[in-house]
């Protein structure tokens, strides 16, 4: 995803949570890729379960760290 389409993603998020949509801002943020250095971040802090099941677009890490990262 270029910078540009996440950009647009985020602002159409905004949209959605000034009229009151806060599960869909929430939904639509969640399809941004997280950072890897984020992911990495998170992984130590709160753990490996919450990445995976918080339905985090996580393209960008896998293609960083690999799929292994995931799943250790």
């Amino acid at each position: 995803m270029t910078l540009d389409e996440k950009l647009a993603v985020g602002c159409k998020a905004v949209e959605l949570k000034k009229a009151g949509d806060r599960a869909g801002y929430e939904r639509l943020l969640k399809t941004i890729p997280m950072p890897p250095y984020l992911a990495k971040v998170m992984k130590e802090k709160v753990g490996l379960y919450f990445l995976l099941n918080g339905g985090w677009n996580l393209s960008e890490v896998e293609a960083e760290f690999g799929p292994d990262f995931l799943s250790n």
